[in-house]
């Protein structure tokens, strides 16, 4: 077969012999395929691929909202076991006509444990989310076990009261005290109450020197 007597026009293509023919279609199919393949078969996978990896998503997200959903009536137990315990916190938190007397028990607390003050400086509150901090600065002498039953009379109080910030030193030979300073000890420390009020200054409580009047 000699190709160059073959009219290639497109026109004239049901006169080419047989094999060219067949080598043209098999050409065209694989042009169609080819073309299949890229504008609509790969876009497809493409897209298959993001839904894929959506359902993936879709079920991570399904799993979790069912274990929350089967843990729902204990994440409620647990809340209402929070909300109660705070509750009961915020009931031992003094109110604002309170604060005086609470500041007078602690400096008796004190002087009941045997101790001297140096200073008892309450500050002005200090606001947080849902409550105040009233810090209140001491300065105590006393004997290592009155320092104790000091501590321990502030955590049975009635009202919340922490202690922050202690440090304790033994006395010094030249430090004016009216106590005994053999055994003696200094501690200052921050003691903190806690109140809903409103921001504001606490009136400060000068404590009674034991045998004063």
């Amino acid at each position: 077969m000699n190709l160059s007597e073959v009219n290639w026009d497109i026109n004239a293509a049901g006169t080419w012999p047989t094999p060219i023919k067949i080598a043209a279609a098999c050409i065209v199919s694989l042009l169609v395929v080819i073309a299949d393949i890229y504008y609509v078969s790969v876009p497809q996978l493409d897209e298959l691929e993001v839904l894929e990896k959506e359902e993936e998503s879709l079920k991570a997200s399904f799993e979790r909202k069912q274990k929350k959903a089967i843990n729902l009536p204990d994440y409620r137990d647990q809340l209402e076991q929070i909300e109660s315990s705070l509750g009961d916190m915020l009931k031992q938190m003094p109110t604002k006509a309170e604060v005086a007397n609470l500041l007078v028990d602690i400096s008796q607390t004190g002087l009941a444990s045997g101790l001297e003050f140096k200073l008892f400086q309450p500050s002005g509150e200090v606001r947080k989310e849902f409550y105040s901090e009233l810090p209140i600065n001491i300065q105590v002498v006393g004997k290592y076990e009155e320092l104790g039953l000091f501590v321990s009379g502030l955590a049975s109080l009635p009202r919340i009261v922490t202690v922050h910030n202690v440090n304790i030193a033994p006395l010094t030979e030249d430090s004016k005290t009216s106590k005994d300073n053999k055994g003696a000890m200094a501690m200052s420390a921050v003691i903190k109450t806690y109140n809903e009020g409103a921001q504001g200054g606490v009136t400060p409580v000068r404590p009674k020197r034991r045998g004063s009047r």
